[in-house]
């Protein structure tokens, strides 16, 4: 099981999962973050930094939210950006790319 970034992120991408991450397994999009599940160890750091409880255990994932399993999964892979397993964030992997739901996801307003 791996952990899983939800809609709450949408234009919020607040960053702060980022800095705490110990294997940086959670990526830049263009509208939201997203966690490889292949290189997430389950530490659940980045649960508790995230201003928007946008992240879950993907065991404790609201059922409205599934989608977003597959969501954080197929950005890795090749109909997205194709990385795969990058092995780390870096200025190599941000990226202004969405997956294509996230992508048509309505804008959010998010209070300052």
């Amino acid at each position: 099981m791996a952990y899983v970034i939800a809609e709450t992120c949408i234009d919020v991408k607040d960053g702060d999962c980022t800095n705490v991450c110990p294997v940086e397994c959670i990526y830049e999009g263009g509208r939201m973050y997203y966690i490889q599940p292949d290189e997430c160890v389950n530490c659940g750091i980045c649960v508790s930094v995230c201003p928007v409880e946008a992240i879950f255990d993907e065991r404790h994932l609201p059922e409205k939210w599934h989608r977003f399993i597959a969501i954080n999964r197929d950005f890795f892979g090749e109909a997205v950006t194709g990385w795969g397993e990058p092995g780390g964030l870096s200025a190599e992997f941000r990226t202004d790319i969405d997956h294509p739901s996230v992508k048509e996801a309505p804008k959010r307003q998010h209070a300052p």
